[in-house]
């Protein structure tokens, strides 16, 4: 039998007893009052997200991959985050990959039951080819979704790295996890309902988890976004103006260097600041591992 009571985001939250009968103006005071806690709850697990983020960016480093899995509000985080991935850093949609209960169809939909069996956690991980090479980020709310839990049991039986994010304390998988974020954000003012405060806090630590993973791996560069994919005018448009505005070069020289590059900003941004062609550009990225702040000398153009 389920005990729920222990669980923070079950209980009833004292200041929303009488949400339903709240006018329109008061409700929304009420969310937004709440909502400001949630920044400081993340705040309480830097040290336990910079140790996810530091487990993440090793196994990116070695061409592994960061595998989110989840049931409900918890595995549409996931998915969200990981199909930002490809046009933000210029990734395959390999490289970070997320699972949810009952399939991409519970993205939309949501399919009953799913979230309660461990052995279809495993058998979606054996379907992506899952390995030791790969970190697992377990996310769940309640911190006890057997379809999470079966996840990370399966991670650690082949030995990879399980993660979780989850939003209770002293959780089950909590007792299974060692790398593991608490955010502890309290009762919602919809008594239950996860996808509100609960939803928001895990929202920001997987932005930090993907962000901050892809910048240490190079596809960041200051603050721009160099690996972007040019996939539609307007992603181009911005390669354009990342270029130029790293650089300080004209509309024409940008043109130029992208079409020489192939629309890679990343590599148009080399050309210029080290005078070189396309091949010298690409070269003497591989030595650094695509990290342009590697390079000696990129940071001339402060």
């Amino acid at each position: 039998m389920i005990d729920l009571s222990k669980m923070t985001t079950e209980k009833r939250n004292p200041n929303s007893s009488n949400l339903s009968s709240l006018s329109i103006r008061e409700a929304i005071e009420l969310m937004n009052h709440e909502d400001y806690k949630v920044v400081d709850c993340v705040k309480e697990q830097i040290s336990n997200i910079e140790n996810v983020i530091q487990i993440c960016t090793k196994a990116l480093q070695k061409k592994g991959r960061i595998i989110y899995i989840g049931a409900g509000t918890s595995g549409r985080l996931g998915l969200l985050d990981a199909v930002e991935c490809p046009p933000t850093f210029g990734v395959d949609y390999n490289t970070v990959v997320g699972l949810i209960a009952g399939g991409e169809r519970a993205f939309i939909k949501a399919v009953e039951g799913a979230e309660d069996s461990k052995e279809q956690a495993v058998e979606d991980l054996k379907g992506i080819n899952f390995s030791k090479e790969d970190v697992l980020v377990g996310i769940a709310a309640s911190g006890r979704t057997p379809y999470v839990i079966g996840a990370i049991n399966y991670a650690k039986e082949i030995f990879a790295e399980a993660c979780a994010v989850v939003c209770n304390k002293n959780s089950e998988i909590s007792k299974i996890c060692k790398n593991i974020i608490e955010v502890e954000v309290g009762p919602e003012i919809l008594t239950g309902s996860t996808r509100l405060k609960a939803g928001t806090a895990t929202k920001m630590v997987l932005n930090m988890i993907s962000t901050i993973s892809m910048v240490n791996i190079g596809k960041v560069y200051k603050n721009y976004m160099v690996d972007v994919k040019t996939s539609n005018q307007k992603l181009m448009l911005r390669a354009k103006n990342i270029v130029k505005e790293v650089t300080g070069c004209s509309e024409e020289e940008a043109n130029f260097v992208l079409e020489k590059s192939e629309a890679s900003a990343k590599i148009a941004i080399v050309m210029l600041l080290f005078n070189c062609d396309v091949n010298k550009a690409k070269e003497k990225l591989e030595k650094v591992n695509g990290r342009i702040q590697d390079l000696k000398g990129s940071d001339h153009y402060d």
